[in-house]
């Protein structure tokens, strides 16, 4: 159903990095860029977009909101979460598993972050031990 969400930025170019490394390392490069907007993803999974506010605003994180980005397994977790933290993010919560598991005998297991504005993100998948 989501085609891709939209985080703000206040500085596109500064922002820009994270979201490339964690796009390449997912197998994904940008799917639109037009200097003041960008995507990336494709457009047969959902995306992230960055852009500044279209109101001139200062852009802002929303309390509650995080956009999560589904990897592949535990080590891509890993490896996301260490991107996000050596391009400028901020550690949430370090890579691990969440709860109990579920009834497949599955567990979350995530990694959180914030991005250099402050948006907060994670990576997950559902491991079995």
């Amino acid at each position: 159903m989501i085609g891709y969400v939209t985080l703000g930025t206040n500085d596109i170019e500064a922002a820009a990095p994270l979201y490339d490394a964690i796009a390449a390392e997912m197998g994904f490069g940008r799917m639109m860029d037009f200097g003041s907007f960008i995507a990336w993803g494709n457009w047969e999974v959902p995306g992230v977009a960055l852009t500044k506010p279209f109101d001139g605003n200062a852009a802002s994180v929303g309390n509650g909101t995080m956009v999560a980005l589904q990897a592949k397994d535990r080590d891509q977790v890993d490896r996301i979460h260490a991107i996000a933290l050596s391009h400028g993010g901020s550690d949430e919560g370090a890579p691990g598993p969440r709860g109990e598991p579920d009834d497949k005998g599955e567990t979350f297991y995530a990694a959180y972050f914030r991005d250099c504005d402050g948006n907060k993100l994670n990576a997950f998948c559902m491991v079995r031990d």
